[in-house]
């Protein structure tokens, strides 16, 4: 049910019997691995494999800024090019996994929620993991597509012809699930029991919750609230603190606020395996590197530019060529000791939303001093801002700078802060495209629409 890296994800041996529906939310330790099939899922997904949520890094960073393109692979060239069209595959895959997904979040809730037999701290701990899984989805979803269908039950005649809700009404039900699952979760880290206290920091707790809903209220606007939730986090300073650049990657990482266990064997993260270029160079299997875009944002002296940056020469050719390509994660060898894990949210970005909200309040001095924290770590200096625009610019460049190819961040900051249209309508002819503003949402596929024809194709498609 959920594939061969369970064991190793919650160390429990599989079911000998068979599971049916009716029976699975009676016991703990079955209804706990359902979400633990949802972490799997997450962390086995190839980075290019347009799977999950797991290939935003990708994604995003083709159609934005961050990353330049090898190979001819149709579908990667049309996300690259910004010339995606409804019946590329690449367009069905994504918005299906990221249903399917919600799915089971939906089916657990209800299976959780109606329950009469599991302990009442599990049953509490996964309800909040449900719901955080879900609201983690439609984050996404409502991000890369815009309005889209609000499914919250596992009722399939209803579901099938849903027709797509409004992004605020979407936004409503991810604030609420955060909200309840912030109340739901444990305090601090536990093991597949649920209650037993872990240094693994792989199951979401309610500081996951709040970090993420810190950043929907900053995207939503909400500063005062985004800056207080961001404000919660960053004082749990016996959990979670700044680290040194090289530091940060690492399993159990304490700025790690939810990390994925890898589970595919003899690797460390996708994200080294996809982005770390080999010796024997670029390919269709590691078809990427950074772009000059990126590449020219780091200021002199940027100790970031040192440390999550490598390099590779290709001396085969004439003159030779050197690709650079990110080094967040540098554990690439196969059956390497697992020293990395993959970082989902991390405290250096709850700094980033504070300072924003903070200077959306006005409050140049708390927005600087909250981009301090990171900028320091890198060893550059402050910036003390004459204004909320200055202010803001500065954030947008340090969130370039600090979280590129990381879940989408540069993509969908370039579309809330209206600045995609100014970027890209530079940066695409140079990848080969043509841009319009409508690119900046994806579209439906061909398939999803004559299945359903309440669904609406975004404009542009």
């Amino acid at each position: 049910m959920l594939g061969s890296g369970c064991k190793k994800f919650i160390e429990l041996d599989a079911p000998k019997t068979s599971i049916t529906k009716a029976n699975v939310y009676s016991n703990n330790e079955i209804a706990t691995s359902v979400l633990t099939g949802v972490y799997i899922k997450m962390s086995s997904a190839g980075i290019t494999s347009l799977t999950s949520v797991k290939t935003l890094p990708f994604l995003t960073g083709l159609s934005g800024d961050e990353l330049s393109l090898f190979g001819t692979n149709s579908t990667y060239v049309a996300y690259y090019s910004n010339s995606l069209a409804a019946n590329n595959i690449g367009a069905k895959t994504y918005w299906s996994e990221i249903y399917n997904t919600i799915y089971t979040c939906n089916e657990a809730v209800e299976g959780i929620e109606a329950s009469a037999t599991l302990s009442p701290a599990v049953k509490q701990q996964l309800l909040g993991e449900a719901k955080f899984m879900r609201a983690f989805n439609y984050f996404y979803l409502v991000n890369l597509y815009g309005d889209v269908p609000l499914v919250l039950s596992t009722d399939y005649t209803v579901n099938t012809l849903k027709p797509r809700s409004p992004k605020s009404e979407v936004y409503q039900q991810i604030i609420k699930d955060l909200q309840e699952a912030e109340l739901a979760l444990s305090s601090g880290f536990v093991d597949n029991t649920l209650v037993n206290s872990t240094n693994e920091r792989v199951r979401p707790n309610k500081w996951a919750a709040k970090a993420l809903l810190a950043r929907v209220l900053l995207y939503n606007q909400k500063y005062a609230e985004a800056e207080a939730k961001a404000t919660e986090v960053i004082n749990n300073s016996s959990l979670f603190s700044i680290l040194p650049l090289n530091d940060i990657f690492l399993k159990n990482s304490k700025e790690a606020i939810w990390q994925l266990q890898p589970v595919n064997t003899g690797w460390n993260t996708e994200e080294a395996r996809t982005f770390v270029i080999p010796s024997t160079g670029l390919s269709d299997i590691i078809p990427v590197y950074l772009s000059n875009q990126l590449l020219s944002s780091f200021e002199t002296g940027d100790q970031r530019r040192a440390s999550w940056v490598n390099s590779f020469t290709n001396t085969t050719v004439t003159p030779n060529v050197t690709y650079y390509y990110p080094y967040k994660y540098k554990v690439s060898a196969r059956n390497a000791p697992v020293t990395e894990y993959s970082t989902v949210l991390r405290l250096a970005e709850q700094y980033l939303i504070r300072a924003e909200a903070r200077a959306m309040q006005n409050n140049l001095s708390g927005s600087a001093d909250d981009l301090f924290v990171i900028r320091q770590r890198a060893g550059l200096a402050k910036i003390n801002f004459a204004s909320q625009q200055e202010a803001v610019d500065a954030i947008l460049h340090e969130r370039q700078v600090e979280l590129f190819t990381e879940w989408g961040h540069r993509w969908l900051d370039l579309k809330r802060l209206n600045k995609v249209d100014a970027i890209m309508s530079v940066v695409t002819p140079l990848k080969g495209g043509i841009w319009n503003s409508t690119d900046q949402l994806y579209p439906i596929q061909f398939y999803e629409l004559n299945a359903n024809p309440n669904l609406t194709q975004n404009p542009g498609y």
